[in-house]
């Protein structure tokens, strides 16, 4: 099930694996292409010269088996992150002072420094909130659904990545932290800051220049002194907010309370996965209804399918396509591949969702399939993604209002679009026509 082409495309659809190119402009035209080719002849696909220093290689991997396999082991294959907290932590220079240090990886070095710690960081201060709690936000989000779906037009186009799938993400996380109304459109301008290594960056580290990584942070360095007087505010007066709860909760993996700079770093990781990545799904769920309008009838008779229809949606158009986060620890074996020692791992969650050795018929949209969740989407393991919670739910209400208040939902007049570039699967716009039903 291949993307539809966008109006850029700068690199052909690849035919044999010499052609397979995931990381260049265009490239993102054809990734379910290349995923088929590393799944034939190279499931273990070697970037010569690619590792964090160049006596070193980077490995692609494609199949489901070994990534589920790494990302269940941090303690044989490394996070990169860990080992960027390992040379914070011998510096003689504090990390809030250093250049490009960003405060989610200051408030790591203390919070959730191992993969102990990295549990209770999440039980203890995400999971209320964004994890499994984030069942109590479900009236919010059903309102802000509902105010957005108010604004459609009674019959008509729209661009439904800025009349929908992006507003409702960034209005949800505003709420949810407790930053005013007025200052989403901030918030979301931070974000795109945030995300620019994984849109604007090259190769499969995603590396910004230097000229880029100066633009970056001298945005957000605006979006830290934003944070820093939010909490000073919540500790005078907390309110029922994430920011509130994260001031007056004690941690008790640390028997203390947070310091502000903690917190800036978790409202950081907040805002850097829960806008984009929920915006993208929600866009991507859309282009499946319209690829198949027979889809969006079956949901509207049959709204319980719609939680299976949100996990296979999930498995075939993972919003994050795939990340270069671990290294090998030890000389490793991948089928009859050699690995060795201090090598990096790119998993590409989105090949390994459409591994025929895991799921029956993947390329299809399957409403009855069974364990539809156990997809990659959201990585798994101990680091599985902590916002998975409230993006699901997110996804849930959206979808579950849209098919009760809609009669039609298909591609609009002029349909052509563009995927951005980088390594999520997201497109610029997506031109919808939308019929909504009698009040």
């Amino acid at each position: 099930m291949t993307p539809p082409e966008s109006h850029s495309n700068t690199v052909s659809c690849p035919h044999e694996l010499n052609d397979v190119d995931l990381f260049s402009a265009g490239a993102q035209e054809h990734w379910y292409d290349a995923y088929s080719i590393l799944h034939r002849e190279a499931p273990v696909h070697r970037l010569a010269g690619e590792g964090l220093t160049p006596q070193t290689d980077a490995f692609i991997l494609s199949r489901y088996d070994d990534i589920n396999r790494v990302v269940k082991d941090p303690l044989r294959f490394t996070p990169i992150t860990s080992l960027m907290l390992e040379q914070l932590a011998a510096s003689d220079t504090p990390p809030e002072q250093m250049d490009y240090i960003n405060m989610m990886m200051v408030s790591m070095l203390t919070l959730r420094p191992t993969v102990e710690l990295w549990r209770a960081h999440r039980k203890e201060l995400t999971d209320p909130w964004v994890g499994p709690g984030a069942e109590r936000h479900r009236d919010m989000i059903t309102r802000r659904v509902d105010a957005l779906i108010d604004q459609l037009p009674s019959e008509g186009d729209i661009d439904f990545v800025q009349a929908f799938a992006r507003p409702l993400p960034q209005q949800v996380m505003a709420e949810v932290l407790g930053f005013p109304e007025a200052d989403i459109p901030q918030l979301a301008a931070w974000g795109e800051a945030q995300v620019m290594p994984f849109v604007y960056g090259a190769g499969h580290l995603n590396r910004l220049t230097n000229e880029q990584l100066n633009a970056q942070f001298e945005k957000l360095e605006g979006f830290k002194e934003y944070v820093q007087e939010v909490v000073k505010a919540k500790r005078v007066k907390p309110g029922n907010d994430m920011i509130s709860f994260l001031t007056q909760v004690t941690y008790s993996a640390l028997d203390r309370k947070l310091t502000d700079l903690e917190i800036n770093g978790i409202v950081y990781a907040m805002v850097l996965g829960g806008l984009e990545t929920t915006q993208y799904a929600l866009e991507q769920q859309a282009q499946l209804i319209c690829d198949q309008p027979e889809r969006f009838a079956a949901l509207k008779e049959d709204p319980d399918l719609l939680r299976v229809f949100i996990e296979e949606s999930l498995r075939l158009r993972a919003p994050t396509q795939g990340l270069s986060t671990r290294l090998t620890s030890q000389d490793e074996m991948f089928g009859d591949v050699e690995v060795p020692r201090g090598s990096v791992l790119h998993l590409r969650w989105a090949a390994a969702n459409i591994d025929a050795a895991e799921f029956d018929c993947p390329l299809d949209l399957r409403l009855d399939r069974k364990a539809a969740s156990r997809h990659l989407s959201f990585s798994a393991g101990p680091r599985v993604c902590p916002g998975a919670g409230i993006s699901r739910l997110e996804q849930q209400i959206a979808w579950t209002r849209l098919v009760e208040r809609c009669d039609s939902i298909r591609y609009g007049t002029d349909n052509a679009f563009l995927h951005q570039p980088g390594i999520m699967l997201g497109t610029l716009e997506l031109n919808l026509n939308i019929v909504k039903s009698p009040d």
